[in-house]
């Protein structure tokens, strides 16, 4: 595929796309990252699976995440990358790293993804309550919060670590101006604050980003959110569903129920049946679609449980643990 030809596809990835629009547009960034994406090559090549057979989505083999903790995800020329994103990680485990070649890719897919959801970045004070994503480092969630932060063109938006209080008394300050303001944390964080400064938001969105890291003992979503709303006097938590290794993200407006952007969508598979994808309204592993990850792979097989509805909405229901890798997810292990 030449130059010319990865052109038209990226200028298509971020269009409003019909259902048919999308499965093509599919089909064509398969076919383009079976050709120059090593990794997925032989992944698919060790799968036995005859490309040229491929024609709908269901069809498309999708890669095991695990695969950004062993090896570098890339098209084409493995030098040739902008940035690198790690995951987070508990002590002792593996990070995954995702070579992102062209980094406004990332950038407009957030952009235009928080506005189709949100609106326009400047009318909101937003404020970031992030520690151990600022701690770790190479974070493509504060890459992208810093990028909206400097967006909302609000000297009052920033990044908070540990001094809770400031936070609070820019809460208060927002509140009282009647200044729209977004609150996004990671749950652990979120939830001391909660805890220890419990206040009435009447014009602040807030928005927990998951992750308990080992800070605190887990608890489930809705419990979370039930300990939120009551100390923000807030009827709906909302929440975005990212990772390291995608370059677009879903958003919940509350309930736990997220939408994607048209260039996204999840699929869910069999647990003990990985090829059996496109379960619809009973739990199974969330295999993802990702246009905008063109340059990496756009067809990742993640280890999150979850429900599909037939609109393309879903919910998160947890995790796989190790006795529920089937199939594809061991060859993560073999190549």
């Amino acid at each position: 595929m030449g130059d010319k030809s990865l052109k038209s596809i990226e200028a298509g990835i971020f269009k409003n796309l019909t259902k048919t629009e999308f499965e093509n547009l599919a089909l064509e960034i398969f076919l383009f990252q079976y050709e120059k994406n090593k990794v997925y090559t032989e992944y698919v090549n060790a799968l036995g699976i005859n490309v040229s057979s491929v024609s709908k989505l269901t069809e498309i083999p999708f890669m095991p995440i695990a695969f950004f903790k062993s090896h570098q995800i890339i098209c084409g020329d493995s030098e040739k990358f902008e940035q690198v994103f790690n995951s987070s990680t508990t002590t002792g485990s593996i990070p995954s790293r995702h070579f992102v070649e062209d980094i406004n890719l990332y950038e407009k897919s957030f952009r235009l993804g928080f506005e189709r959801f949100y609106g326009d970045s400047k009318q909101y004070c937003l404020l970031a309550l992030l520690p151990s994503y600022l701690e770790k480092g190479n974070s493509s969630l504060v890459y992208m919060v810093d990028k909206l932060i400097k967006d909302t063109h609000n000297a009052d938006s920033g990044f908070f670590m540990q001094n809770y209080e400031e936070l609070i008394a820019r809460l208060k300050k927002n509140e009282e101006k009647e200044q729209k303001t977004f609150l996004i944390g990671v749950t652990y964080a979120l939830l001391k604050l909660a805890e220890e400064y419990p206040m009435e938001l009447k014009n602040t969105i807030v928005m927990e980003t998951g992750g308990m890291k080992g800070r605190r003992e887990e608890l489930t979503k809705q419990e979370v959110h039930q300990i939120l709303s009551n100390a923000f006097k807030v009827q709906d938590i909302h929440s975005e569903y990212g990772m390291t290794e995608l370059l677009s993200q879903a958003y919940s407006k509350g309930k736990g129920v997220f939408k994607c952007v048209p260039w996204m969508r999840v699929l869910a598979r069999d647990i003990y049946d990985p090829f059996r994808v496109g379960l619809m309204n009973e739990t199974g592993a969330l295999n993802v679609i990702d246009l905008a990850n063109i340059h990496s792979c756009s067809f990742i097989a993640t280890d999150d449980l979850g429900i599909v509805s037939p609109n393309g909405d879903f919910e998160v229901a947890g995790r796989l643990d190790n006795s529920d890798i089937r199939g594809c997810n061991i060859m993560a292990a073999e190549l």
